[in-house]
């Protein structure tokens, strides 16, 4: 059986990452809150706002902006969108 989390993001109990996904204290914050599906939300919105805001990984600003984001997306009320976002047509 899968260990299980209260999930902060999704509000309600679900399958628990297998470890950290990042080192230090918020990795910790994030095993001990966060489930595997919170966590793949995060990665997909990670992934629109790498692209539509064009950063760059190697920027330490960019990486300060994403953890910001992480933090309001993840424990906070969200991260917005970035202007002018349109999902692709399916």
């Amino acid at each position: 059986m899968s260990k299980m989390v209260n999930c902060v993001k999704l509000g309600k109990e679900a399958e628990a990452l297998d470890r950290a996904p990042l080192p230090g204290d918020i990795g910790q914050r994030i095993l001990n809150n966060v489930s595997k599906e919170g966590w793949k939300l995060w990665m997909q919105h990670q992934t629109i706002l790498i692209n539509e805001n064009r950063l760059s990984l190697i920027d330490p600003k960019a990486r300060e902006f994403l953890q910001a984001e992480m933090e309001k997306f993840l424990f906070g009320d969200g991260s917005e969108m970035p202007e002018g976002y349109t999902p692709p047509a399916e």
